[in-house]
């Protein structure tokens, strides 16, 4: 295969090092079209060496073959990593100044993008609004990560992994990336508040960053998307907003959630449940906030009720064909396993998968990395993954389309 790594002015250049020669070893031409500013991260004789062709950043180079259109027109592949702010805004305007500009507007490929940049730059308004025009175009977005960035940030920006891009990269051109083309998916993610009274209430530490994932790792791969969104951290909700193929639909307590999941999945064909939903809610909201005046001596007493269960319902309402994945946080105790909670928790439920993730004070929740097991409704495990919340997103939404191609075949 015929692949094209445009490289541009980041840090994460380095790593695109990585790329490039995974690329080569699996036997594909390779050709680096590096910008002038990515030449003073990582030089033209790395990148020569690694793909084992010439470089050059200029269109006026082998003009006699017309170079600054030639490759966009054999590429069968175009990967650019990473790709700045400055690089997404030039192609959302489609402005051609570099080799790599032309060779973006002279190509039919898939293009992959994996974005690489500071979390200001990565949510200011002009990215997030790129971003989505580029989507719309069916540019496949990579990333970024959730992680530490240079000069000491941390946050959503890190360029992907060089093993994942590829992964999704060469899924793209096998048209894997499409897999879920046609189909209405309902995600839910955050935790839900439960109020005590207009200032207080019981919630949970959940951002809402795997259930974003998961639903953007859907609408990339071609579904329809209702996102419903509990309390749910700003920058992947931000993200998700911008999405094309993704509609927003707010649901703060654990009863709206269940209102609006039973509406929207009246219609869907997958349903996955990974908000964090509290079990319980106080029986009797104060009108006012509680004063400590009112309650002297040894503090309050609150009254607590069970939520109705939201999967449980969802289960029981499934239509036929219809597929419906549960998530389970657990904090496993002495003597029992991840996989042990996860088999009794999914034997109430019945749901075709739960996805069973550890949780404490320093995993799963407020964590740009995340680990699964996924088990099905008779209790095997059918599939784990570990790495970044995106990178789970996508191993859950294989397991999904293998259970639905082993019903269909049973039927």
């Amino acid at each position: 295969m015929f692949v094209v790594v445009g490289v541009t002015g980041g840090i994460a250049a380095y790593k695109t090092v990585q790329l490039v020669r995974l690329l080569v070893k699996d036997g594909h031409e390779v050709h680096v079209v590096p910008t002038d500013d990515a030449l003073r991260f990582v030089g033209l004789p790395t990148w020569e060496a690694i793909s084992r062709h010439a470089v050059t950043t200029s269109v006026h180079d082998d003009v006699a073959r017309v170079r600054h259109v030639a490759l966009g027109q054999s590429a069968d592949l175009v990967i650019v990593a990473p790709a700045t702010a400055n690089t997404l805004a030039k192609m959302t305007a489609g402005l051609a100044d570099d080799l790599l500009g032309t060779t973006l507007l002279a190509t039919t490929a898939p293009v992959v993008v994996a974005p690489a940049m500071h979390t200001e730059m990565w949510r200011h308004p002009a990215t997030v609004a790129n971003m989505a025009t580029l989507r719309e175009r069916g540019v496949i977005v990579v990333g970024p990560d959730d992680g530490e960035l240079t000069g000491g940030d941390s946050g959503p920006g890190r360029m992907t992994e060089p093993e994942a891009i590829l992964e999704r990269a060469l899924a793209a051109v096998d048209g894997g990336a499409r897999d879920l083309e046609g189909l209405r998916v309902v995600v839910s993610a955050g935790g839900t508040r439960e109020p005590i009274d207009p200032v207080r209430f019981i919630g949970n530490r959940s951002s809402g960053r795997q259930g974003v994932a998961v639903a953007m790792a859907a609408a990339d791969r071609g579904a329809d998307v209702v996102l419903i969104a509990a309390h749910v951290d700003d920058g992947p909700l931000v993200e998700a907003c911008a999405h094309p193929r993704v509609r927003i639909v707010r649901a703060g307590t654990a009863a709206e959630l269940g209102e609006v999941a039973a509406i929207e999945a009246d219609s869907a064909d997958i349903v996955v449940m990974a908000a964090a939903v509290a079990d319980y809610r106080v029986a009797e909201v104060s009108p006012l906030k509680r004063a400590k005046e009112s309650a002297p001596g040894d503090g309050i007493t609150l009254d607590l009720i069970e939520n109705d269960d939201i999967l449980a319902a969802l289960v029981r309402a499934r239509r036929d064909g219809q597929s419906i994945v549960g998530f389970a946080a657990e904090t496993p105790g002495e003597g029992e396993t991840l996989l042990e909670r996860g088999r009794r928790k999914a034997a109430r439920k019945g749901a075709d998968l739960l996805a069973v993730n550890e949780v404490g004070w320093e995993r799963g929740f407020e964590s740009g990395e995340n680990a699964l097991a996924i088990i099905d409704a008779s209790g095997d495990l059918v599939a784990s993954a570990t790495g970044s919340k995106r990178d789970v997103a996508e191993v859950l939404w294989n397991a999904v389309l293998k259970v639905r191609g082993s019903r269909a075949e049973i039927e």
